[in-house]
């Protein structure tokens, strides 16, 4: 259950007030702000706090709950605000009548309503569902923490309360300012700046997905019968940390995953002759100290049997090859030895000159990558997880952000119009025309920043469409089926 409120128009918010009527301000934000630490302290008793959990859990469990999110970090009012933010979408809220009998029986006031911590939640339900809600409150005897407070304002941009408006965009301004600040200090201050300015544009900065193919249509399905699975070694180092997530997404496509680590390579414990695909995996090679994915393939290209089984690899018509993240890092490194791979990038330290996490845009451009041939045309949000993604092409003797005209780009980041796009974050690591994955000329190697395998269910994703949540696999399971169909 996320926190973003649903453009759901019969639906509305309720608060959970488990400070049952009480607004006690010691310790809060507002009191800090204030400068007066005195007064009591928000607190609860555990069989309470067990109650709410298992009313919560009843109502994921039934899948009435739209939005959720935490009272007790900031008050009502940011809590509101949060979700609005996170859900582009305004608010109405009234306070006047749900409130009378507290009013009168606490004497509290607006600023208390609004801003005191105790405990609690904001839940968005559909009204169909209020009568429900309200009866399984009161059969756990709580039927006096429940307040109806108000609805979304689907299309509005605004947060109303009672007569007062507040300007969304004004709003989260205020709310990422002081980051925005330290955030000038701490990182490239021009990234900064461009994601502050982001704020006010939702249309380039939202997420969607726009597929060339049928979510339903499982192209591995055919194969997942027969009792022929190609091996796939799921190759890497020391600290790399994807690998699981990798295996389960080529096991699910009908693959027989194999954990190979470069030491079973170097003690000859296992033999890339004996695999069909090769998949180097992301994470944190060597601790994640700067270049540790230059470092990974080195260990390859200085050692004269690693570097032969690497390049006798590579050579097979029959063999497929994926590097994400870590794995990109290290294999653009081996270009040398990779057919095909001439004027590939290299990736240095991202242009915010910070790790950068995120779900973010990109659009799968028509290239030779056999793996992502199913998914040309499709635009679709993936995890980047990396502190140097950025390609670069110095190396080839080319001014700075040139690229080659003979590289095949594979993924491109691109903004919620779906346009190619250099402004930070939409293109988190600065690279020149939004690349985010690179393939070698016949496409049977694929190199990507972007972690596919960490959202290729449904499951994985912190935001996908509403329609894909009726389905267990999600847009980027395409990119596995396709290689189990590429293998036959």
């Amino acid at each position: 259950v996320t926190p973003d409120i649903k453009p759901v128009a019969d639906s509305v918010l309720l608060l959970v007030d488990l400070g049952f009527g009480k607004a006690r301000m010691g310790g809060s934000a507002l009191s800090q702000v204030w400068n007066d630490l005195g007064g009591k302290s928000p607190d609860i008793d555990a069989d309470t706090l067990k109650v709410f959990y298992d009313i919560m859990q009843q109502l994921v469990a039934e899948e009435k709950l739209l939005a959720y999110h935490d009272r007790s970090d900031g008050g009502l009012f940011a809590t509101l605000a949060e979700m609005a933010f996170a859900g582009r979408m305004g608010l109405n809220i009234d306070l006047e009548e749900d409130f009378a009998m507290e009013r009168l029986v606490n004497n509290l006031s607006d600023q208390d309503i609004l801003f005191n911590e105790e405990l609690g939640a904001v839940i968005q339900i559909r009204h169909e569902d209020l009568h429900y809600v309200q009866a399984l409150f009161e059969q756990h005897e709580f039927p006096e923490i429940l307040y109806q407070i108000g609805q979304p304002e689907i299309g509005s941009s605004d947060i109303k309360i009672g007569d007062t408006v507040f300007a969304l965009a004004d709003l989260q301004a205020a709310w990422q300012e002081t980051s925005h600040q330290i955030q000038r200090l701490r990182d490239n201050p021009a990234c900064a700046d461009s994601e502050f300015a982001m704020l006010s544009d939702k249309e380039r900065s939202k997420l969607f997905a726009d597929l060339s193919f049928d979510l339903k249509d499982d192209i591995a399905a055919p194969y997942l019968s027969g009792s022929l699975q190609p091996k796939i070694a799921i190759l890497r180092e020391q600290g790399v940390n994807g690998h699981v997530e990798m295996a389960a997404a080529f096991t699910r496509a009908g693959f027989q995953a194999v954990d190979v680590h470069m030491s079973d390579l170097l003690s000859s414990r296992a033999d890339l002759a004996d695999f069909q695909m090769l998949a180097a995996c992301g994470g944190f090679s060597y601790g994640d100290v700067l270049g540790a994915g230059e470092g990974w393939a080195k260990t390859i290209l200085f050692n004269g049997r690693l570097r032969d089984q690497f390049a006798e690899f590579f050579a097979r018509p029959d063999t497929l090859s994926l590097g994400v993240c870590n794995g990109c890092q290290m294999m653009s490194n081996l270009a040398e030895i990779i057919p095909g791979a001439e004027g590939w990038a290299k990736f240095k330290r991202n242009e915010s000159e910070q790790f950068e996490a995120r779900l973010s845009m990109v659009r799968v451009p028509k290239s030779p990558s056999l793996i992502l041939g199913e998914m040309a045309g499709s635009a679709l949000p993936v995890v980047v997880s990396h502190g140097e993604g950025r390609a670069d092409f110095a190396h080839l003797g080319l001014p700075e952000n040139q690229v080659p005209s003979s590289l095949h780009i594979a993924l491109q980041y691109t903004d919620g119009l779906g346009e190619v796009t250099q402004q930070y974050p939409l293109n988190p690591n600065g690279s020149p025309q939004g690349i985010a994955g690179i393939t070698t000329t016949d496409g049977r190697v694929t190199i990507m920043m972007p972690h596919p395998e960490r959202v290729y269910r449904t499951a994985q994703m912190s935001w996908c469409p509403e329609e894909w949540k009726a389905f267990e696999l999600g847009g980027w399971y395409r990119l596995f089926a396709a290689a189990r169909k590429v293998l036959g």
